[in-house]
């Protein structure tokens, strides 16, 4: 075995310097020397497999706890089934001690492990208040108050200093959210853990009945981390509160009787922060979309516009208005000549239809028999005479011919 010690002198040059990796391996070293096979009884509490195989946990007692971990080359030679252990069960392992000094940390590595007596105390009296909670209906569905629709403030019970708070603040950040935010800073482990969560739930509820959503949470941990969250008074004061609750509390992993007892319970405090606006930031979609939509039928009602305004702003009527009456002024000049050639059509076929006729008439005229030679012989009143009976001797008569009238008396009349 290798013992060390520092030894402080008043010169630097006698000082003996390590490097953190050198310390790390002289305490690895004491450790698997001193303890190369060791039993330990206590509390399994953390317990985790992780996708190398590996398993890693902490076995405690009231006062302490052990790192411990369970390499996977070593599961099948355990003899029972790891995927079945849960926290809150007592065992006894056996292993060496070891250094891990990538962390700096001391830890047991496992090569026995033995069920001590099955469920833990505080794991059956949790069993035992969960039933009696149940009972009394502090997780009934009906008791659940919804999500408000549009959340204007959100309260926050956390610790301070933990990472919570951060996530939840970078969430709301990161979505723009304008809700105002109120925190009520609590310890979220511990023993006066209980009291001040639920003393914080009772404050909001009495003093800042605005708040529209409550979140209380805090991040994962052990079995003994999350207790608080395991306590019956955090659970009724979930219960009783009037303002709509989302438990948040750790990981997924992680669940607990205040995420039985809220309105709502959640994964992880960031997905929490997300649950308390996911209605109002649904409802601002639907009216950014309805707004992208009317904005997009205004913007079609004004292009429509736009085009029919250039049209008409280079429309002749208003570029050129005075092509409109000498348009106009050149149709009818096209009426007119159209007129007076349908006028000159119309007069010559009247002409020709004249000429015709009064050739047809001629045809047929007294006159021109009576160019012929011909002669009409009338009495004293014009009447034509067409036989002798007509007139006696001695009579006027009247002689028509084709050039002039003449004044006769007849002599005689010959049968």
């Amino acid at each position: 075995m290798e013992y060390f010690e520092l030894v402080e002198t008043e010169k630097e040059k006698d000082k003996v310097i390590y490097s953190v990796t050198e310390i790390s391996n002289k305490i690895k070293s004491m450790l698997e020397y001193l303890y190369p096979q060791v039993w330990v009884r206590g509390e399994i509490s953390g317990f985790k497999i992780y996708a190398s195989g590996h398993a890693y946990f902490t076995i405690k007692d009231e006062n302490s706890c052990l790192q411990a971990v369970i390499f996977s080359g070593q599961r099948a030679a355990l003899g029972i089934d790891i995927d079945e252990i849960s926290d809150g069960i007592k065992a006894v392992i056996g292993g060496r001690l070891s250094a891990y000094g990538v962390r700096g940390c001391y830890q047991i590595i496992v090569s026995s492990f033995k069920e001590d007596d099955g469920l833990g105390e505080r794991a059956k009296m949790l069993e035992k208040l969960k039933a009696r909670l149940l009972a009394e209906g502090l997780f009934d569905p009906s008791h659940k108050k919804p999500l408000p629709e549009f959340v204007k403030k959100i309260g926050i019970v956390t610790s301070k200093d933990g990472a919570v708070l951060h996530d939840i603040l970078k969430v709301l950040a990161s979505a723009h959210d304008n809700s105002s935010v109120l925190i009520y800073p609590v310890r979220v482990q511990g023993e006066f853990a209980p009291k001040e969560i639920a003393e914080a739930i009772e404050y909001l509820n009495a003093n800042h009945a605005d708040i529209d959503v409550l979140l209380v949470g805090r991040g994962g941990g052990s079995f003994e981390d999350l207790m608080a969250f395991n306590s019956e008074i955090v659970a009724r004061a979930i219960f009783k509160s009037k303002i709509c609750i989302i438990s948040c509390t750790g990981h997924q992993t992680d669940h607990t009787i205040a995420d039985d007892a809220a309105d709502l319970s959640e994964p992880t405090p960031s997905a929490a922060a997300a649950c308390a606006i996911s209605k109002k930031n649904q409802l601002i979609n639907r009216l950014l979309k309805a707004e992208n939509e009317l904005i997009k039928c205004v913007q079609s009602i004004y292009d429509r516009s736009e085009e029919h305004f250039e049209r008409l702003k280079n429309s002749r009527a208003l570029t050129r208005p005075h092509l409109i009456y000498a348009d106009k002024i050149e149709y009818i000049a096209q009426l007119q000549k159209q007129l007076g050639r349908s006028m000159d059509n119309i007069l010559h076929f009247k002409k020709s239809r004249l000429a015709h006729l009064s050739d047809s008439l001629n045809l047929v005229s007294p006159l021109s028999v009576l160019k012929r030679g011909y002669a009409i012989v009338m009495d004293e009143k014009e009447n034509v005479i067409i036989n002798a009976k007509q007139v006696n001797a001695q009579e006027d008569i009247k002689i028509k011919m084709h050039d002039a009238t003449i004044a006769a008396r007849v002599k005689e009349i010959e049968k």
